[in-house]
């Protein structure tokens, strides 16, 4: 099962679709219209439809919903595929989805989703947002992590972030974790014809440990695909003696 969440027209979707036909049975199940930065949102209080298209790819069915990437894993689970998939992928995205973006990535909150119903799930993404990007100097790379995750699948619980260095061919693969940083300057300020304010999402991403050697964005910027190992239990467990010192009670707090 393929998704995404720059919508069915995403040249990234369709490449994605390519390099893993051969594989398995294919079906695509992708959003509508292009649903960035929707994280694992949710459609609630509205209608949900589903439209086939005509095929595109020998042998592989498409379906578009008008929801958003979490809506067409949820729906699609529910109604269009015959039995769980082997394995669910998300993207190709137009853009990088390193570091803190999978906190409000599409592409990831369908990856998620997957992960939630014990699929094995991968998220691609290239980090370059063109519409015209060029994926074709990672096909490699994409065959083989997908091919490796169909054959020997993952741990549950546990699915892939993927991103791909753009405009270079790859220099190899490396498994990582995701840099902490922060998007600031995220808002620009603009005036309408009529005197008013307005403001368009714009911002850029800071790497707050741009000399640590063990994450994605320091594998990226050395030409390399970081696969960043990822759980929807979001407990951080590291912190949970600390805290029980602190507020377990057996009564009434104090």
């Amino acid at each position: 099962m393929i998704t995404n969440d720059d919508s069915i027209a995403a040249p990234g979707l369709h490449h994605l679709v390519e390099c893993v036909r051969d594989m398995a049975d294919v079906i695509v199940v992708a959003p509508a219209h292009p649903h960035s930065g929707q994280s694992s949102a949710l459609t609630v209080g509205a209608p949900l439809k589903i439209k086939e298209l005509e095929q595109k790819h020998e042998g592989v069915r498409l379906f578009t919903v008008g929801g958003t990437p979490v809506d067409c894993v949820k729906l699609g689970l529910h109604t269009i595929v015959p039995r769980k998939p082997d394995m669910l992928l998300s993207g190709i995205n137009h853009g990088s989805n390193s570091g803190t973006c999978i906190t409000y990535s599409g592409t990831m909150g369908a990856v998620l989703e997957g992960c939630m119903q014990h699929i094995p799930s991968v998220g691609f993404s290239l980090l370059h947002h063109s519409m015209r990007a060029d994926f074709s100097l990672s096909t490699s790379f994409v065959k083989g992590i997908a091919a490796n995750v169909l054959e020997k699948g993952l741990p549950d619980g546990v699915c892939l972030n993927v991103n791909i260095p753009a405009k270079v061919e790859p220099a190899g693969v490396r498994v990582c974790r995701a840099a902490r940083g922060r998007w600031s300057e995220e808002y620009k300020r603009y005036i309408d014809p009529t005197g008013n304010p307005f403001y368009w999402l714009t911002g850029h991403f800071t790497n707050e440990e741009p000399d640590a050697t063990d994450t994605d964005e320091y594998w990226l910027l050395r030409r390399h695909i970081s696969v960043v190992p990822v759980s929807p239990d979001m407990s951080y467990t590291n912190a949970i003696k600390d805290m029980s010192r602190r507020f377990d009670s057996d009564g009434s707090p104090a």
